[in-house]
């Protein structure tokens, strides 16, 4: 609306909370209206009611120390609902924080059980809560390292673009990957039936393979192209149709789209998935399809916690197709989260067993074989095994699929030190790539913005990564970074309209 101001028309600035711009009545009254309860909620009186639950566990020194990483986490997750603008990175990262590092290893000291067992003395278990504390403040000292650099300048090179020829390329490379992970298990019904079906056809499958290591390769190879280019050809059309109303006039585009939303629906959906795999397709779909609202955004980190707490637990009936465990009410709400596979604080704690049962640490070495993870082990004799696996072994585990977070790798690695130093990097990574995203959606809404499907892709895929094992996470990411190779052009002739 123009106003007249001496005699001169003026246009009025956006509306405020409506295409991103910071600040402004519209954001404060948000904010009141939800930031009281919501702070309560998160902060206070959910930590509040687990911890006055009724358990068996030492309310000891790991005890407070897991309510006050509750408590912060809380409190920074609150921070990005509450904010004006859409930290995808940060806030999916204290989303798993409240949640696998905060509420459910609260629960698991209130009834003093653990999913999966830890070895060491319940020194372990207070040095790796310790940890996990230290870990969520240098992130947040990353964060602030990156808020006072200089400004993004323009660069005179012209950024990243969708290849309008080779989306389609893509297009057919995943609907072929997605066709043969789908035949090879046996049919799309069985991708509705339980992950322990989804294993045990996935083993048929490469049973051909001359070894173990060999056959846990090929299961992830066809499980990520089948699973990972199908994903990103449909986030890329999405993007296309929401920001071009030319493509949406062509019936081609719409057509292939629900194509491959259908595809997608077969190959990605949470029956077969993993659960984190699950939130990373509907974190990055849900970004792509709202790239500018701060009320969807700040909607999916709410309704995140709910998700996690609720329908997490519940989720795992569909693992196994006939486990009676599943079937069983429980005494208490926080049963689901002792019972299932929050276990990465306990996991943290058996990796510091581990290291001083006379391992000690790796300086590097877990981390290089997961940068190295295509080298062949014919090559590389004393290649690296998976941390999470390696620990599982040591442990003496019958199911060495188990967790290995972040705080854990790094530490391994490094040692303390280099552990805060690698989340201080992280978080300014995080930071860097939020500020690059808000101003790239907002100043640049292009159909064929490589960066508006990147960051919510990474956001999404940043619970894997924190969960870990880092080795079992490398190879959708080396899948996605060829794909996106491919269709990643520099040219304005070539691109999307």
């Amino acid at each position: 609306m123009a106003l007249e101001v001496d005699g001169r028309p003026r246009i009025r600035s956006p509306r405020p909370g409506v295409h991103g711009v910071p600040g402004g009545p519209g954001r404060a009254k948000l904010s009141r209206a939800t930031a009281v309860p919501l702070i309560l909620g998160l902060v206070a009186a959910l930590p509040l009611v687990v911890a006055a639950q009724p358990g068996d566990g030492d309310r000891d020194t790991a005890f407070l120390l897991q309510f006050a990483v509750a408590a912060y986490s809380g409190a920074r997750l609150c921070a990005m609902v509450l904010s004006g603008r859409r930290r995808l990175v940060q806030g999916s990262f204290w989303l798993f924080c409240y949640i696998a590092m905060g509420i459910a290893p609260l629960a698991q000291s209130v009834l003093g059980r653990e999913p999966t067992p830890v070895l060491g003395p319940r020194g372990d278990t207070i040095l790796a809560t310790a940890l996990v504390l230290v870990g969520l403040v240098a992130f947040d000292v990353g964060v602030l390292l990156a808020r006072h650099r200089p400004a993004l300048r323009t660069r005179a090179r012209p950024p990243a673009r969708v290849h309008r020829r080779r989306l389609w390329l893509l297009v057919v490379f995943s609907l072929l990957g997605s066709a043969v992970f789908i035949l090879q298990l046996g049919g799309p019904e069985v991708f509705f039936s339980s992950r322990q079906e989804i294993s045990e056809s996935l083993d048929e499958a490469t049973a051909g393979q001359a070894d173990q290591e060999s056959g846990e390769a090929g299961n992830a190879l066809l499980r990520g192209f089948g699973t990972v280019p199908v994903l990103l050809s449909l986030l890329l059309l999405t993007r296309w149709l929401v920001t071009s109303r030319r493509a949406r006039r062509r019936p081609l585009v719409p057509l292939v789209w629900v194509l491959v939303l259908a595809v997608n629906v077969i190959v990605n959906n949470p029956v077969s998935n993993p659960r984190y795999w699950f939130l990373t397709v509907l974190f990055s779909l849900l970004f792509t399809v709202f790239p500018r609202s701060p009320v969807m955004y700040r909607t999916a980190l709410g309704l995140g916690v709910i998700v996690a707490l609720l329908v997490f637990p519940f989720a795992d009936k569909f693992r196994y197709a006939d486990d009676p465990v599943n079937k069983v009410g429980n005494d208490s709400f926080l049963e689901p989260l002792a019972d299932k596979d929050y276990d990465q604080v306990g996991m943290f704690a058996n990796h510091i067993t581990y290291a001083d049962d006379g391992h000690g640490h790796s300086f590097g070495r877990q981390m290089m074989g997961n940068a190295l993870f295509f080298v062949p082990r014919a090559l590389w004799e004393d290649k690296p095994i998976d941390t999470g696996v390696m620990v599982g072994e040591w442990m003496g585990t019958n199911n060495t699929n188990l967790s290995s977070p972040l705080w854990a790798e790094l530490w391994l690695d490094f040692g303390p030190l280099g552990m805060t130093a690698g989340f201080v990097a992280v978080g300014y990574a995080a930071a860097r790539a939020d500020r690059r995203y808000v101003r790239r959606t907002l100043d640049d809404p292009s159909p064929g913005n490589v960066f508006a499907v990147v960051v919510p892709l990474v956001a999404g895929y940043g619970f894997i990564l924190l969960r870990g094992p880092l080795l079992q996470a490398t190879g959708r990411i080396f899948i996605a970074v060829l794909c996106l190779a491919l269709i990643t052009t520099f040219r304005n002739a070539r691109q999307l309209d």
